[in-house]
């Protein structure tokens, strides 16, 4: 079983890289090209316009540092708020197994609040930086 605990930090590669592709996928729409639309739906529901761009751009540039494993923890953070509120305001009416449900981002927010406390792991830019390991940065054991 020392063999798997060995491959940890390919795992957190592979969440990293899973949840960044995904984040980018769903946002990548918003950010070229629909915007304003984006913005008039999020006004629809209740929030300011202006918190639609800082949605989209939070999944899109969140999702390129989560691929990078640079400021991962920063992202994660600014992900699970925006799914927090996606989870509330939008999906959670539709139950958690129904058409439009939150079981899909549940699951993402699952996938970045995990990241918050195990941060990027060895192969990233954060334990290049020194940043990797702990809240502090420290590479204390």
């Amino acid at each position: 079983m020392r063999y798997l605990d060995r491959m940890q930090p390919l795992a957190l590669v592979a969440l990293r890289l899973t949840l960044g592709i995904i984040f980018i996928g769903h946002s990548s729409h918003k950010v070229y090209g629909h915007l304003h639309d984006y913005a008039n739906f999020m006004t629809s529901m209740g929030i300011p316009g202006w918190l639609g761009y800082v949605s989209a751009f939070t999944e899109f540039l969140g999702g390129i540092l989560l691929i990078m494993g640079s400021l991962t923890r920063v992202a994660a953070f600014a992900l699970v708020v925006d799914m927090t509120v996606a989870i509330a305001k939008v999906h959670w009416k539709h139950g958690l197994l129904g058409a439009g449900g939150y079981e899909f981002t549940l699951a993402l927010w699952t996938m970045a609040f995990a990241l918050i406390f195990f941060g990027a792991g060895p192969i990233s830019i954060d334990a290049i930086r020194g940043s990797g390991r702990g809240f502090s940065g420290s590479k204390s054991k």
